[in-house]
């Protein structure tokens, strides 16, 4: 059931001097674009008639196919509250449909909600709740971002070693007035990175909601003079930042993750979720990890997951079963990065554990000590294989899982490789000056 209708859009544009409406959409690659209109275009917004040229969209279309159609959801709209009280400015996020009024399948959003159809069609509903980690750095005296940061804050510390405190406390505040439910606010590991937590919620609000939540840190963090970095790895020798994804599936108002009769409480199809992603996971790394940047975080030590193993007892494999039972039983992956496009990693996600349900794919034990202590024979004896190292590997890890491939489709899939592929090649060439340290005067 929808939350607004046109006519409420319309009274709240009047009732609260909104004069700017963002139609709001995301590319490929996760990154958010608009077209923005004036209060007086709202009801041929509303409409369906606003077009823009997707040949300019990177992963789009060509020249002689570029028209296109922003379709507003309308339960979407929200004022931004740190606009002008005095001709505000709101947004509404938007589908993406071609001259023949049909879904574009290129459009990321109507992936996702298409996995959702179908998980619907089995009876579920997919909800998500994300673990969004970042950095706050400081700026140049052109306002132009480093990775240069004076604090020396870890987990859970606070003010006055904090000095990103005040900055998330506005986030937190912030993202409340745009309706948000948050559940939790901290520093976390690294120096000047922050985690802040919001409530679960259906699949595609989620989606969305990080979208959202992206613009709404990097703008506060520029009113304190600060730069948010959603870079899974802007600096080494500290953690990088993560996107652990908490997934569950309820059926007819119940969470069929649950089974208290089980040793470990959850139910087969837990169990044949947690399969599926497992199976799929190599071939989903280049969603769910789509930089370079993304395999600098994937290393030992720094916390992160590598080894393709699950959990109900610890935080080092890849899936983690956290203690929470009943309506809060939940799968934790915690191997996205805040860079994926959040619309595709959902819905690779959602569809890699419905695969293992339907498939009747069991994992295997789990694990209960610590995978990055364990010899190498020993995770040989146990089966346990390792995420990809790098981008390259990732490629061609999706390359080999058809099914992840067409689950994206073959607009999204072949124009998504051949831009990855580029991006791989491009860092291959590039000498670093951690090469010219180590080898120049060696030689």
């Amino acid at each position: 059931m929808s939350k607004y209708t046109r006519q409420d859009i319309i009274r709240m544009v009047k009732e609260e001097d909104v004069e700017f409406i963002r139609l709001q959409f995301t590319d490929m690659f996760g990154t958010l674009k608009n077209v923005a209109v004036t209060s007086s275009q709202l009801e041929k917004a509303l409409n369906n008639e606003c077009m823009f040229d997707g040949s300019s969209i990177e992963g789009f279309v060509r020249m002689e196919e570029s028209d296109m159609y922003l379709y507003p959801d309308l339960d979407t709209f929200v004022i931004f509250p740190w606009r002008p009280q005095q001709g505000k400015v709101a947004r509404i996020i938007c589908d993406i449909y071609r001259t023949d009024r049909t879904p574009f399948l290129g459009d990321t959003r109507y992936i996702l909600k298409k996995m959702i159809a179908k998980a619907a069609d089995m009876g579920y509903r997919f909800d998500v709740g994300p673990e969004c980690e970042f950095f706050l750095f400081h700026t140049d005296e052109n306002g132009q971002p480093t990775t240069i940061t004076h604090e020396k804050a870890g987990y859970f510390d606070l003010g006055p070693v904090d000095l990103g405190e005040n900055a998330r406390r506005d986030m937190v505040l912030t993202l409340e007035d745009m309706g948000y439910e948050i559940e939790a606010s901290h520093h976390e590991v690294a120096p000047a990175q922050h985690e802040i937590d919001f409530k679960y919620d259906e699949a595609l609000v989620t989606a969305d909601h990080i979208m959202t939540f992206k613009l709404a840190v990097k703008t506060i963090a520029k009113r304190h003079g600060l730069f948010a970095s959603f870079m899974p790895k802007p600096r080494d020798g500290v953690n990088g930042s993560g996107m652990h994804v908490n997934m569950s599936l309820s059926k007819d108002g119940k969470n069929i993750f649950e089974e208290p009769a089980d040793p470990l409480g959850l139910s087969k199809e837990a169990y044949y979720f947690i399969g599926g992603i497992m199976k799929h996971i190599k071939g989903m790394a280049l969603i769910t990890n789509p930089l370079v940047n993304s395999y600098k975080r994937l290393v030992p030590g720094f916390e992160a997951p590598i080894y393709i193993a699950w959990s109900a007892t610890n935080r080092s494999p890849l899936i983690r079963i956290p203690a929470s039972r009943g309506a809060g039983t939940r799968i934790e992956l915690r191997s996205p990065d805040p860079s994926a496009n959040p619309y595709l990693a959902l819905a690779v996600c959602l569809a890699a554990g419905l695969d293992g349900i339907a498939s009747r794919i069991m994992p295997p034990e789990p694990v209960t000590e610590n995978v990055f202590t364990m010899r190498l024979k020993e995770k040989e004896k146990l089966g346990i294989a390792s995420l990809p190292e790098d981008l390259g590997e990732a490629i061609r890890e999706f390359e080999q899982d058809a099914f992840i491939k067409e689950i994206l489709g073959e607009h999204i899939s072949g124009k998504y490789l051949k831009a990855k592929k580029a991006e791989w090649a491009d860092y291959r060439t590039q000498v670093t000056q951690w090469e010219t340290e180590k080898y120049l005067y060696k030689i």
